[in-house]
């Protein structure tokens, strides 16, 4: 190969990251700028409602909210409790035990004075069978809860057991380990009862990082700022994910994924399309797109929508190890469900999600981690051959980097203009430099589990839930 085919060939490699990397930056600020907008407007329109009429009413749809549990016997039974404190009225709440090895099925026995009951499962939906059966409360206090204990087959396959065992018009999934406040149904509710000509399927909304904040009797009583620049980082992580990316993609009818520690659905439709894979470790995503992609082939008109309000408040991972399995595990259900569901991509007969959602969701969030590194490597060859125009390069570095800050500041100038859930003295200001900071601390974290997810997808096909081993909810 002479040297000027060379040239030619190093001069599209450069353009190539250029442009990707100013289409990616373009697409950031369209996104985070509808973004605040409608989270602005949402936030105006709202503090006029009155949700006490939508709690209230024992016209309110019916919700069941269904839980996977395995080896949660350290938060377990404070989680049930934080389950059963809605304000709404017509609700339920099914604990799904999914073979826990550890107590956590006899703590909930004595907790919640359970016994065990004869139930007929109209499944719908094929599912691991039962180990020691199905329960309920003797106390009448306790009458919305419902236990099932089966064997263990995956947090998709216990999710597709409480979707059987469920009577309600919707269900919400989320986690166990989750901290549900006492509104959330209530709001989460409201897209549904809006008159449309388009039906909703599926909602989400804000999902915060509940380390180190202060939990009794299943309530929030106090927020605090984590103390570590892990944890830290993830709050930051999240507020640009659910405030500044997930509100846009609701405004534009390109939602691909509702967070699978608190999502509400239509139940008709979750078992029409099949349930929850249970051959993904992304259930949450694929089940979205799954859903989507049922309505768009059945010609209906529908949306999935997406509220800026904090309704449920997860712990995050404090260790390395477990933060690297749990974006490992992200990455390799984004894979799987692309994959699964190539068909959309790119094909007008999808309309957006197609032509928008899909092509975004495969270069944005599939193949940019790929690339990041491609260009590592690629600079680091240059700069071997002393090939590096080092202006340029420095330019384009700080430029980045100034970007990735000014992007994170304006999520925190969102969140402090809205929600304001961190009103602690010098919170703001730690957040301001955990934001010039994160680019260093996590994100070479975060390309190290995306790139060590492909190379799990692609020579270990081995499906697993994962554990997470947590230290439980700060309690007073």
């Amino acid at each position: 190969m002479n040297t000027s085919s060379v040239e030619i060939i190093m001069s599209i490699i450069h353009y190539f990251f250029l442009v990707f990397t100013l289409i990616a930056i373009s697409s950031y600020i369209i996104l985070g700028v509808i973004s605040t907008i409608e989270t602005i407007g949402y936030v105006k329109k709202n503090s006029f409602v009155n949700y006490k009429e939508i709690l209230s009413s024992t016209f309110s749809p019916s919700i069941s909210i269904i839980a996977p549990a395995y080896n949660e016997s350290l938060n377990i039974v404070e989680n049930v409790r934080s389950l059963l404190s809605s304000h709404y009225v017509n609700y339920d709440v099914i604990i799904v035990n999914d073979g826990s090895k550890d107590d956590s099925l006899n703590k909930l026995i004595e907790a919640y004075d359970l016994i065990q009951i004869d139930h007929h499962i109209n499944e719908q939906i094929k599912t691991k069978p039962l180990r020691k059966g199905i329960y309920k409360s003797t106390n009448p206090a306790f009458d919305k809860l419902t236990i099932i204990d089966k064997e263990n087959g995956g947090k998709a396959d216990a999710l597709n057991m409480g979707l059987n065992i469920s009577k309600n018009k919707y269900v919400a999934c989320i986690d166990v380990d989750c901290l549900l406040l006492e509104d959330a149904l209530q709001k989460m509710i409201k897209p549904f009862l809006e008159t449309t000509d388009a039906k909703v399927i599926a909602a989400g909304g804000v999902i915060r990082i509940a380390n180190s904040c202060i939990v009794k009797d299943g309530k929030l009583l106090d927020v605090n700022f984590p103390k570590t620049w892990l944890e830290q980082g993830q709050i930051l992580e999240y507020l640009r994910a659910f405030l500044l990316g997930r509100m846009a993609w609701s405004r534009l009818n390109g939602l691909l994924v509702i967070s699978g520690a608190f999502g509400l659905f239509d139940k008709k439709i979750a078992i029409t399309v099949g349930g929850y894979d249970t051959n993904t470790v992304g259930e949450d995503m694929e089940i979205i797109v799954r859903m989507r992609r049922y309505m768009e082939e059945e010609k209906q008109k529908y949306r999935v929508a997406y509220i800026p309000d904090p309704l449920c408040w997860t712990e995050a991972p404090d260790n390395y190890k477990t933060f690297i399995s749990q974006r490992n595990r992200w990455t390799r259900g984004t894979i799987e469900t692309l994959k699964k569901h190539n068909k959309i991509g790119f094909n007008p007969k999808y309309n957006s999600l197609g032509l928008i959602s899909y092509p975004y969701w495969f270069f944005f969030e599939r193949l940019a981690p790929i690339i990041e590194v491609a260009g590592i490597i690629y600079f680091g060859i240059l700069t071997v051959l002393n090939e590096v125009r080092w202006d340029y390069t420095f330019t384009f570095v700080i430029l980045a980097y100034l970007f990735s800050v000014l992007f994170s500041i304006v999520a925190i100038v969102s969140e402090e203009l809205t929600y304001h859930q961190y009103k602690k003295k010098s919170t703001g200001f730690k957040l301001v430099m955990i934001a010039f900071l994160e680019p260093f601390v996590n994100h070479p974290y975060i390309l190290y589990s995306a790139i060590k997810g492909n190379i799990d997808y692609y020579f270990y096909k081995k499906i697993e839930w994962g554990d997470m081993t947590r230290k439980g909810m700060t309690k007073a």
